[in-house]
């Protein structure tokens, strides 16, 4: 049984031969922690990228099957992108950045977490509409169609792929920051911010489209939508609802016209108020599923949806900068979340500085263990 077939046959609740080993990448300064302690070389720990050359061969040292961040996609952002420019070199070393987004930043450079954000361009109206509209529009070279008309022939065989779908309010949140979001929303302009929604969600769908109407084909296919925190969404679940249940229906209704019926989203933090906006249009997957200071969030989530809804994730990855025991007790944890079905362990997010490369390859071992 191949990767594809364990991964594929688990989220249909069928029989497989063992647990695949997945993970979902690792920070950068992690990898140099590792070349520095003599695990990988420099060369390697340089070039890992998700689901490059480097990436799979360090799965081979570890041992991981797969990377779930195998998806491939459409140049659905912003296009083009706004120049990236320092604006303004501070005392302490960090930098004023203005990104492709045309959101400012403070940027430490060698630090690859979450930047501060400091302002952002798309303020109005008239930023929407002379800045941003423009850039949010569907055109055929947004997609690579002579690649994806001979996709079937020669995506990699050893591991499933996804369609990358892009984001409903994910991205919107970046380009508007969270401040901006808020203040378009419930201080400014909601009728711009619905706008903004739509005008990006469409030309998203049609790349969508474009791809699949060539007659390319995915295992799965899957959202990236960070919109909310350690306390739970950072907008509130009927203003979600309303203005993104819709494009996540059209979108998720166009997968399944196409045989896709494993739709997965990758959203950090409490997830609980909005997963029924995402259960309940298609959504059936959710992913990483992090616990941090909150605890377990799948099994609720089953509890609440049934079988219909999978997971993929929800292992603490904090355990791997801890000790043998604290990774003992995540597998026990994984165990009693697979005797549920439909749900694949994977660390809950990039694994991070600090974890220890010995208890990695132990998990990394053991998941393949898991009994059903």
């Amino acid at each position: 049984m191949n990767n594809i077939e364990r991964a594929m046959n688990i989220l249909h609740f069928k029989e497989v031969d063992r647990m695949p080993a997945v993970h979902f990448g690792y920070w950068r300064e992690l990898l140099q922690e590792w070349a520095d302690q003599g695990h990988i070389s420099r060369e390697l720990a340089n070039a890992v990228d998700d689901n490059n050359a480097a990436d799979h061969e360090l799965d081979g040292i570890l041992g991981w099957d797969f990377n779930w961040q195998s998806v491939s996609g459409s140049r659905n952002g912003l296009r083009p992108g706004f120049e990236r420019k320092v604006i303004e070199e501070l005392p302490d070393g960090s930098q004023r950045v203005q990104t492709r987004l045309g959101v400012i930043e403070r940027i430490k450079p060698g630090i690859s977490s979450i930047p501060s954000e400091d302002d952002y361009l798309l303020k109005d109206r008239e930023a929407f509409e002379t800045l941003y509209r423009p850039k949010m529009q569907f055109s055929p070279d947004r997609v690579n169609l002579e690649y994806y008309r001979h996709f079937n022939e020669t995506r990699p065989k050893d591991r499933p792929i996804g369609l990358h779908l892009g984001s409903v309010l994910g991205e919107i949140r970046d380009i508007t920051t969270v401040m901006g979001m808020s203040f378009l929303l419930y201080d400014e302009d909601e009728e711009l911010f619905a706008d903004i929604v739509d005008t990006y969600a469409e030309m998203q769908y049609q790349c969508a489209k474009a791809i699949l109407e060539t007659g390319a084909k995915f295992d799965f296919a899957h959202y990236w939508e960070d919109i909310c925190f350690k306390n739970g969404p950072l907008i509130a679940p009927d203003r979600f609802d309303e203005l993104c249940a819709k494009h996540y229906k059209k979108r998720n209704d166009l997968c399944n016209e196409y045989g896709i019926d494993i739709i997965s989203l990758d959203c950090d933090g409490v997830t609980d108020k909005l997963q029924a906006t995402w259960f309940e249009n298609g959504v059936n997957t959710i992913f990483p599923i992090e616990v941090g200071v909150w605890g377990d969030q799948f099994a609720p989530a089953r509890e609440r949806f049934g079988k219909e809804l999978r997971g993929v994730g929800a292992m603490d990855k904090v355990a791997f900068r801890k000790d043998k025991a604290a990774v003992d007790a995540e597998l026990d944890r994984m165990q009693k979340l697979a005797s549920l079905g439909g749900f694949i362990p994977c660390p809950d997010h990039r694994l991070m500085p600090g974890s220890k490369f010995e208890l990695v390859k132990y998990y990394v071992e053991e998941i393949k263990k898991i009994k059903f």
